[in-house]
C-alpha cells in the first residue's frame, strides 16, 4: 500500500510516499480503508523529533492520529463493527496511508462527510478532557485561547453547552465564526488583557490555551496572579510558568464513550466542524507545513 513515511526527524520535507506492507487486523483490531486522515499539531510535533523525551518514536514512521473509512478486516474478538462499516477512530499505525489498523473506532451516520468525521476524534477527545480538567462549571466564565482552531472551536461549543459563558480569542477575520460557536470573540496579542476585562469586568473563572502563542503570563494576571485553572496543550513554557500542560490519558472505554457522543452531536448538527483545507496523500508535507504555520482556521485533512 502508498503511505507518508518519515525515516529521520527533520522539516516537512522528509515526508515521502512510500510503498509499504499492508496491516493485517489482530485480536480487538479493525482494519481501516482509509477516506480521511486528521492532521493534528502533534504530527508535526513527532516529526520534528520534539516529543522523544515523551514517548520514543520508532522509525520508520508513518504519521497520523485520526481516520475516517471503510472496515475492511475484522479481528478477533471484535463484535461491534462489521467489514463494509463506515467508522472513525483513532489509527494504531498511522493515518497517513491507504490502510491503517484501529482499536478504538465508532460507526460514521451517513450525515456525516469523512474530512467532517476525521475532524471529530482528536479535536473532541481533547477538548471534553480539557474542560473536565478545569473542572468547568454551569455559569462560569472561560477564557479559550485559539477558539477559531479544531480543538479551540470544538471547546467552544462543548463548554457553551455546558452552561460556561466563553471568551475565545482569534484574529478579526475569525470572529464572527467565533461568535457563531456562542462565543465572545477577542483579538489575542498586546493589550489581551484589558481587551478581556472590557468584555468580562467580573473575571475569568479557567482558561484553556489551545493555541500556544504565549498568551499564559496574561492568563495568570486575569486569573488574579494564580496558576489554579489554567490548562495549556500547546505552549511549551507551561511548566516553567507552572501551568499544567495536557497531553491524554483518558481510559478506552471513557475515550469510545465520548467519541460516539460527539460523533452524535455533529450527526445531529448540534456540534460545528469546519474543514479548512484538503490534500491528497502527496502532499501531505504541504499539510504538515500549513498546520505548523498556525493560521488554519479549522480542521487539516489529508485524503488518500
Amino acid at each position: 500500500m502508498q503511505a507518508i513515511v518519515f525515516e529521520e526527524f527533520g522539516g516537512p520535507d522528509v515526508l515521502h510516499v512510500k510503498d509499504i506492507a499492508e496491516p493485517h487486523a489482530g485480536p480487538g483490531e479493525i482494519r481501516v480503508a482509509v477516506k480521511a486522515a486528521g492532521v493534528n499539531p502533534m504530527d508535526y510535533k513527532i516529526r520534528h523529533g520534539w516529543m522523544e523525551q515523551a514517548f520514543a518514536t520508532p522509525l520508520p514512521a508513518v504519521p497520523g492520529l485520526e481516520i475516517a473509512g471503510v472496515v475492511d478486516e475484522v479481528g478477533a474478538g471484535v463484535t461491534d463493527v462489521a467489514v463494509g462499516d463506515d467508522v472513525l477512530g483513532w489509527s494504531a499505525t498511522g493515518a497517513y496511508a491507504q490502510y491503517a489498523l484501529a482499536e478504538t473506532a465508532v460507526p460514521k451516520p451517513a450525515s456525516l462527510g469523512w474530512a467532517e468525521a476525521a475532524a471529530i476524534p482528536v479535536a473532541g477527545e481533547t477538548a471534553a478532557r480539557v474542560l473536565d480538567e478545569l473542572l468547568l462549571r454551569d455559569g462560569e466564565t472561560l477564557l479559550l485561547h485559539g477558539a477559531a482552531g479544531a480543538v479551540g472551536s470544538m471547546a467552544a461549543q462543548l463548554a457553551t453547552a455546558r452552561g460556561a459563558i466563553v471568551i475565545g480569542t482569534a484574529s478579526p477575520a475569525n470572529h464572527e465564526y467565533v461568535r457563531s460557536l456562542g462565543a465572545i470573540p477577542v483579538t489575542y496579542g498586546d493589550g489581551l488583557v484589558e481587551r478581556v476585562r472590557s468584555v468580562a469586568p467580573q473575571g475569568v473563572d479557567a482558561v484553556f490555551d489551545a493555541a500556544g502563542k504565549g498568551a499564559l503570563p496574561d492568563s495568570i494576571e486575569l486569573r488574579g496572579g494564580t496558576t489554579d485553572r489554567i490548562v495549556t496543550i500547546a505552549d511549551p513554557a507551561a511548566a516553567e510558568l507552572g501551568v499544567t500542560f495536557s497531553s491524554g490519558g483518558t481510559a478506552p472505554e471513557q475515550k469510545r464513550a465520548g467519541l460516539a457522543e460527539n460523533t452524535r452531536l455533529a450527526a445531529e448538527g448540534a456540534l460545528r466542524l469546519r474543514i479548512a483545507g484538503t490534500f491528497p496523500l502527496a502532499e501531505a508535507a504541504q499539510a504538515q507545513q500549513t498546520s505548523e504555520d498556525g493560521h488554519a482556521n479549522g480542521k487539516l485533512v489529508i485524503t488518500p
